[in-house]
């Protein structure tokens, strides 16, 4: 039997300064600033995908070149998270996010000087260096103004600016791409990111969660007072939460690659809908997602506040989310019926969000707080590598398959065999109140005890 840990000394535990204060105002501004930043961060995502069909024709490219520029924007995607993940306690979230903001702006601009497919490919591989950290630091932005167990509902709406992101802009961005075509799309894309940038360095700080709150005396689950040493990232990386969260996150990835890259695509080409239609289609998928999200995590909070193990309250909704999304894939391209096909299509892409915030959530239960900046930007590199590799292959099947229509129904099958074993591994492994105490973040149940009857 492994020795307890001893009771830390009682004149240090006192000197632990107590709690900050939370600032709703401000917390709630960052809040909605951050929302903002993964609205714009979504619409650059989706410009290259809803624009697909007039930049095809208009430069006599084939499906796998396609492929091959928007699988490019992921070229530089993970490394540029992970990289930036390990500098995170060293630049203020102030700074970092101002800097990618900027860089988004400058991405748009090498297409409007001359549209070809080598600067199509260097203005998303450009982007996706500056956005390959802007999921997991806003995130990590966010913590620092939200307790722990106040951190659901922020997270939702961080993670609902995503969903946000292309509900509002399919619409608009369709508009401009039908009326004014695909540049003006790009071009006012530059200037809402410059404006971003502009505001945000204004108005952004860092928040005062910066450090492991102390816990309540009367909670067995409650942070040990003790300072945690800095753990080895390989003991972290290596717990079931955190393989677990990863699978989670690489099948909701999958698809949602697919959604960026060839989903307008396929409603124009196979089901036959007119430009606004597909917006319409995309928007309304849009919908359901941020619907998920700001559903699903608040009730994942209330059931964390009635005592249910994270394991359950958020792993679990975490994988079986992405399987309803698998089972959805595979079942759509063989479903007759416009209607039953597209609310099957709305499921397959628009489940799938809800696990994203989940899977942040979990990691941060496992991961000590000066290091979680930089844990997050390597299970977000690890779990969006998808990204490379969905878009480019399902533009080879669609070219090497005999008919297009063939082309998609193998995609959309690989993507399905891809989701439905990765969501069953994040239910199977995600265990953040098990995988915590063995990492010494937890105090084990026992001591509260002999602390009880003391």
């Amino acid at each position: 039997m492994a020795p307890q840990p001893s009771a830390p000394p009682a004149d240090r535990s006192a000197r632990r300064p107590a709690a900050p204060p939370l600032d709703r105002r401000r917390a709630w501004l960052v809040t909605a600033m951050i929302v903002t930043f993964m609205v714009i961060n979504f619409a650059d995502k989706s410009v290259l995908g809803l624009a697909a069909v007039p930049i095809m024709d208009e430069l006599h490219i084939s499906n796998s070149t396609y492929g091959l520029i928007s699988s490019s924007f992921y070229l530089l995607f993970s490394l540029s998270g992970l990289v930036v993940g390990f500098f995170s306690s060293r630049i203020s979230s102030r700074t970092m996010l101002f800097v990618m903001a900027l860089l988004w702006a400058v991405a748009q601009l090498p297409v409007l000087a001359v549209a070809a497919v080598p600067t199509l490919i260097a203005g998303r591989v450009l982007l996706g260096v500056a956005e390959g950290p802007a999921a997991s630091m806003s995130m990590h932005a966010l913590y620092k103004w939200f307790p722990p167990e106040r951190r659901g509902l922020p997270s939702a709406l961080q993670i609902g600016g995503a969903a946000l992101g292309t509900l509002v802009s399919a619409p608009v961005l369709t508009w401009l791409i039908t009326d004014f075509g695909w540049r003006s799309a790009y071009a006012v894309l530059a200037v809402v990111s410059l404006l971003w940038a502009l505001v945000w360095r204004r108005t952004g700080h860092d928040g005062p969660y910066d450090e492991t709150r102390p816990p309540r005396a009367a909670d067995p689950r409650a942070v040990d007072p003790r300072p945690v040493e800095h753990l080895p990232y390989r003991r972290l990386l290596l717990t079931g939460t955190t393989v677990g969260s990863i699978a989670g996150a690489f099948g909701a990835a999958w698809a949602l690659a697919l959604a960026h890259a060839w989903l307008p695509a396929y409603l124009r080409t196979q089901l036959g809908l007119g430009p606004q239609t597909v917006a319409t289609a995309i928007s309304g998928i849009s919908a359901l997602s941020l619907v998920l999200l700001l559903t699903v995590s608040p009730l994942m909070d209330a059931l964390k506040a009635r005592g249910v193990s994270s394991r359950w309250s958020s792993g679990a909704a975490q994988g079986a989310s992405v399987c309803v999304a698998g089972c959805a894939m595979a079942a759509f391209p063989f479903t007759d019926g416009d209607v039953v096909r597209l609310l099957l299509i709305g499921v397959a892409f628009g489940t799938v969000a809800v696990a994203i915030p989940l899977h942040y959530v979990t990691v941060a239960e496992v991961v000590p707080t000066a290091q979680r900046g930089a844990v997050f930007g390597i299970v977000a590199a690890t779990g969006t590598l998808p990204g490379l590799i969905a878009p480019f292959v399902t533009g080879h099947l669609i070219d090497a398959a005999d008919t297009a229509s063939f082309g998609y129904t193998t995609a959309f099958l690989l993507a399905a065999a891809v989701m439905l074993p990765a969501g069953a591994s994040a239910i199977a492994a995600i265990r953040p109140e098990r995988d915590a105490r063995r990492l010494g973040l937890l105090r084990p149940a026992t001591d509260s005890k002999k602390g009880a009857h003391a």
